[in-house]
C-alpha cells in the first residue's frame, strides 16, 4: 500500500506547525516533492524537531476536525484521519489499550467484518476500510452538558410562563418568590453545562490528535498485514 506523500505546500505547512517557524520549512525543503512522513521526520531531526512533533503536525494537516454545536457551544468533538495504509490487528489492540489509558475508560470493542470499533458511552474510535487503506475516526458527545443546558432552558421557560399567567390574573406579586427560584435554577443549570464545554472540547480534541499522531507515525513497513 503506497504511503501518503506530501507536496511542497503541505510540507511547509507541516513544519510551520511542528516548529512554529515557517523559515525552517522554506529553507530546508525548497524543491523537494512527494515526501513521506518518514522523510519529514528525518528532515525534522536534522533541524532539531522531534519526530512526534512532525507526526502531530501531519495529523493536524490531514485530519478533518469538526465540532457539533448547541446554542453556539461545542457539544461534540470529532476527528477523521486517513492513514493511507492498513492498520494491523496488533496495532488496533495497542490503540485500544491507549484509548483506555487516555480516556480512563474500559469501553467495549466490536468487530464487524473489516470495521473495528471501541466505544464508551458517547465516546468512540472507529477503524474503517478505504480505497487506499484504513480511516481512523474519533468522536464524542457531551450528553450531560446538553441535558443540563436543556433543563435550565426549560426552567427559564416555566418562569416566563408563570410570569405571563400571574400577570394576567393579578397574582404576580405572590408568585415572585417561586419565579425567582425557577430563574436561579435555570441560570445555574445553563451555566453548569456551558462553562465546562470549551475546556472539555479542547481536551478531547487534543487527546484525539495525540492518539491519531501516534498511529499516523507508524511506518507502513512496521505494520503487518491483516490476518
Amino acid at each position: 500500500m503506497p504511503e501518503r506523500r506530501y507536496n511542497d505546500d503541505e510540507v511547509a505547512a507541516i513544519f510551520e506547525i511542528a516548529a512554529d517557524d515557517r523559515t525552517v520549512a522554506e529553507r530546508r525543503l525548497t524543491q523537494q516533492n512527494g515526501l513521506t512522513l518518514g522523510d519529514l521526520q528525518t528532515i525534522g531531526r536534522e533541524v532539531g524537531i522531534e519526530p512526534d512533533a512532525v507526526a502531530r503536525a501531519a495529523v493536524a494537516l490531514d485530519s478533518r476536525p469538526t465540532q457539533r454545536r448547541f446554542f453556539g457551544l461545542p457539544i461534540g468533538v470529532s476527528r477523521t484521519i486517513d492513514l493511507h495504509r492498513k492498520m494491523s490487528d496488533e496495532e488496533w489492540e495497542r490503540l485500544v489499550v491507549q484509548l483506555r489509558e487516555v480516556f480512563h475508560a474500559r469501553g467495549t470493542t466490536r468487530r464487524d467484518g473489516a470495521l473495528r470499533q471501541w466505544t464508551n458511552g458517547n465516546l468512540y474510535a472507529l477503524v474503517e476500510p478505504t480505497a487506499n487503506g484504513h480511516r481512523l475516526r474519533f468522536g464524542t458527545y457531551n450528553a450531560g452538558a446538553r441535558a443540563s443546558i436543556s433543563a435550565g432552558l426549560a426552567s427559564l421557560g416555566m418562569m416566563i410562563a408563570t410570569m405571563v399567567a400571574t400577570a394576567a390574573n393579578g397574582s404576580f406579586s405572590h408568585a415572585t418568590p417561586g419565579m425567582a427560584v425557577l430563574g436561579l435554577v435555570g441560570v445555574g443549570m445553563i451555566a453548569n453545562g456551558a462553562v465546562r464545554l470549551p475546556s472539555w472540547a479542547r481536551l478531547r480534541g487534543r487527546q484525539m490528535d495525540e492518539l491519531a499522531a501516534e498511529v499516523a507515525s507508524v511506518p507502513p513497513a512496521s505494520s503487518s498485514e491483516e490476518r
